[in-house]
Parts: structure tokens; C-alpha cells; sequence
């Protein structure tokens, strides 16, 4: 088994080798944006328009608590990949068990702190009198289950890192399954009528369910996770500090992505004092179609990073040039393709998430989202750039490429254009941060790829 996951990763066609890691992945991404999307669109039906926007305002705690589990799977998942290539098993095996630690005391720490300063974060985040409640009682149960809510995103990562995608995908099936199937149980009036609450009770359930298939699958003799339940607690505090500094973009773009939510909330509020309520429940939406519209992508980089890790990590330039290359002409097209359902399709994805059919909802919103996905066409050199400099383990670069689009562009940006174009500046913002920093991107891709160029003999064809 462990010959044959080395020959995929490094000897295997990198088309081939790409395609087979990527498909679980992104199958899993599709259904995971699946499930956001649903949920979200019940909890519309069957709470209303207002309920939307309150998912909205809980949603940065949950953005944080993914933004610690993917810093730390994919921190420990470099680590392991490196050291699965040289074959360290040691190395390995610290790696996993510093990575669970790191999980859970995050996740407690996080859960406390939310517990105790639950109605005051909640106002932080952007929620009125309006839609407050809905707000609480959605968060309160979810931070009740951050634990597996987050070592599942850290076993996901370190299954892709063995070369068992196959793993990550079922568990993320598992998990967005269970949670379509007991959203409208727990949602509606015909079943359990509890509305939100039903949401959020729903996903507990469903992020529980995967993390417990994912970590028995971790614990088989199949596994190369090195999992020993009595050694479980022998960690490595030294690896803290390398899992969080490779793991750091991920977590610096997931997190800046939560603070956004929360800076945008509060600026509707600014810009549309009488009726905020339900223009935090387009931004709400909005985010949520983009999670589902761009979520398969990113499965793609996620079969890309062990390729890249290991290829790197056994000098396998050419390899590593190869997969680097192909998988950027993937993600160009399937971008384009994305802006495209966007730009036609953006009536009727709003359609799916109201009975109600507030009039602002159902003008503004189609309008927001169209002038959004002009971003899309190049924010592929971004999302590459980052996830290939995770994998060789190169985090300050990783998380400058992160830092250009949420905070360094993002920010300025969406003060000086709602200070001219009111609310509608903040969809301007999307689209200038996004073609800004994916040009800024190419540049460096470019600039990247000519220097990977000069390690092989002979020297290959550069094509942009």
C-alpha cells in the first residue's frame, strides 16, 4: 500500500495522478457547497428572508473555528508530506499527534470564550434588534460542537496527505449528507419545528458523524497517520510553532474572511440604517454562492498540495512544474465557467432561497451577485499561488499571496468606495480586490515558474 501511494505521487502520469487525488476532493467540495447551500435555503424557507442574514452574523465564529482547523491540517499535512517522501515515520507520527492536540485546546478555548460573550459578540458581528435572536439561538448550539466540527477539517487534510482521498471525500459526503437529510426534520413545522435551532442542532449531528468516520479510518493499519491511541498524548510543542507558521495563510485567509463578514455587516447597518436586516441577508447569500460556486475549485489545489508536497520534497522538479502548469489551465476554465453561471444564472439562484420574494431581495441581490463574479476570471492565480507555496512549505510567501486580496486591497477599498457609491460600493470592492490581486498573481506565477524552469534539464517551454 505504501509503495503504491509513493509510485501515485511520484512516479505516477502528474495528469494522472492529479485527476485521481482531485476527483474525491472536489466530489466532496461539491458536496459540502451542496450542503451550505441547502442549508441555507431552508433556513430561508422555513424561517424567512431575516433568518438568512442572522446565519450571516453568526457565520464569522465558525469561519474562525475553519480558519484554526485548516491552518493546522494543512500546516501538520505539509509536515507529514515531506516527511512521508524522505519516509521519516517519526517525524510523521509527531505530526498527527501534535496537530490533535492543537485542535482540541483551540476549540475549547474558542467555545468558552463564545459561551460567556455570546450576546456582546453577536452585536461585534453586525446583528440588530431585529434579527438577534435568530442569530443566538444558531450560534449557541454550534459552539457546542466545535471539537469535531475541527478535527474534522484536520483529519480531512492529513487523509489527502497520505494519499487517501478517497477517506476525506466519504467523511465530507457523510458529514453534508446527515445534514441535508436532518435540516428539514429539524427545521420545519412538520417535523421538529425548531427553526434555526434545527440548523445548527443538524450540523453538530452531521460534523460529528464525519469526524468519527474519518478518525476510525485514521486508526486502521491502512492508514500511514501512525495513530497510537496510547502514545496519543506524546506531541511535539517544538512542531507547534512550524504547523502554525506553514498553516498560517490559510488560517490568515480564512480569518480575514470572517472579519470581512463582520465589516460588512456593520457597514449595511451604516449605509442602510432603516432596512438592514435584509440587505445583510443578500451579502448572506452572496457568500454562500460563492462558497458553493468556487468550493470545487479549491477541491482541485486540495489534490494538488501532497503531489506537490512530495515531488518537492524528493526533488522532482519536472514533475513538480508539470502538475503545477496543468493544474493552473484547469482552474482558468473552470473559473470563466463559474463567472458564467454567475452572470446568467444570478435571478433564479436567489429564487431558491425565498418564499417571501421581498422585492429588495430579489432585485438587489441578483444585481450584487452579477457585479461580484466579475472577479472570478483571475482570482485562480491566487488561490494556486498560495496552495503551492503551503505545500512546499514556504509560509511567508503563502501568506503575503493570501494577505493581498482580504486585507491589504480589501479593506481600503471598501471604505473609499461606500463612501462614494453607498452599499453598492461593497460589491465594487469584490471585483477590484479580486482583479487586482489575481493580476498582481500572474505576475509572481509567472515569475515563479521561469525560476522552477531553470532546476530541469532540459529546460521546458514556459507558456503563460
Amino acid at each position: 500500500m505504501e509503495a503504491a501511494r509513493s509510485e501515485l505521487l511520484g512516479k505516477t502520469d502528474v495528469k494522472k495522478a492529479l485527476i485521481q487525488l482531485s476527483i474525491p476532493a472536489t466530489f466532496a467540495m461539491i458536496v459540502t457547497a451542496l450542503y451550505n447551500l441547502v442549508d441555507t435555503i431552508f433556513v430561508g424557507r422555513g424561517a424567512g428572508d431575516i433568518a438568512i442574514g442572522a446565519l450571516s452574523i453568526a457565520n464569522p465564529v465558525q469561519m474562525i473555528v475553519m480558519a484554526f482547523g485548516l491552518m493546522i491540517g494543512i500546516g501538520s499535512s505539509s509536515i507529514f508530506s515531506r516527511a512521508y517522501g524522505r519516509n521519516d515515520k517519526e517525524v510523521m507520527r509527531r505530526s498527527v499527534n501534535t496537530a490533535i492536540l492543537m485542535g482540541v485546546v483551540l476549540s475549547v478555548l474558542i467555545a468558552v470564550v463564545g459561551m460567556i460573550f455570546l450576546d456582546e459578540m453577536l452585536y461585534f458581528f453586525g446583528a440588530t434588534e431585529g434579527n438577534i435572536h435568530f442569530a443566538h439561538d444558531y450560534l449557541f448550539y454550534i459552539l457546542i460542537g466545535l471539537i469535531p466540527f475541527s478535527l474534522s477539517v484536520i483529519f480531512n487534510n492529513l487523509a489527502r496527505a497520505e494519499g487517501r482521498a478517497k477517506i476525506a471525500m466519504i467523511s465530507m459526503v457523510i458529514g453534508a449528507g446527515v445534514n441535508i437529510i436532518l435540516d428539514p426534520i429539524f427545521i420545519f413545522d412538520w417535523g421538529l419545528n425548531l427553526g434555526v435551532k434545527g440548523a445548527a442542532i443538524a450540523t453538530i449531528i452531521a460534523k460529528t458523524a464525519s469526524f468519527i468516520y474519518v478518525f476510525a479510518a485514521s486508526l486502521s493499519k491502512k492508514s500511514k497517520l501512525q495513530i497510537n491511541l496510547k502514545k496519543i498524548h506524546e506531541v511535539d510543542f517544538k512542531m507547534v510553532g512550524e504547523i502554525s507558521a506553514i498553516g498560517f495563510p490559510s488560517f490568515i485567509r480564512n480569518a480575514l474572511a470572517a472579519i470581512l463578514v463582520i465589516l460588512i455587516n456593520n457597514l449595511i447597518k451604516k449605509y442602510v440604517p432603516d432596512s438592514p436586516e435584509i440587505y445583510i441577508s443578500i451579502f448572506g447569500v452572496i457568500n454562500r454562492l460563492i462558497m458553493f460556486l468556487w468550493l470545487p475549485g479549491f477541491g482541485l489545489v486540495q489534490g494538488l498540495q501532497p503531489i506537490v508536497g512530495y515531488n518537492f520534497g524528493a526533488k522532482l522538479y519536472q514533475r513538480l512544474y508539470d502538475v503545477i502548469h496543468y493544474t493552473k489551465k484547469l482552474m482558468i476554465i473552470y473559473f470563466i465557467a463559474v463567472f458564467a453561471i454567475a452572470l446568467v444564472f444570478a435571478k433564479q439562484l436567489f429564487l431558491l432561497f425565498s418564499e417571501e420574494q421581498n422585492p429588495i431581495f430579489m432585485t438587489q441581490g441578483p444585481l450584487a451577485l452579477r457585479i461580484v463574479s466579475i472577479g472570478f476570471l483571475l482570482v485562480s492565480y491566487q488561490i494556486i499561488l498560495s496552495s503551492v507555496y503551503q505545500a512546499m512549505g514556504y509560509p511567508v510567501r503563502a501568506f503575503l499571496v493570501a494577505m493581498s486580496r482580504q486585507f491589504i486591497l480589501f479593506i481600503p477599498l471598501v471604505f473609499i468606495f461606500t463612501n462614494i457609491w453607498g452599499i453598492d460600493g461593497i460589491w465594487y470592492t469584490f471585483v477590484a480586490s479580486d482583479l487586482i490581486a489575481g493580476f498582481v498573481s500572474f505576475i509572481v506565477y509567472k515569475y515563479e515558474m521561469k525560476d522552477l524552469a531553470k532546476k530541469i534539464q532540459p529546460m521546458p517551454t514556459f507558456v503563460n
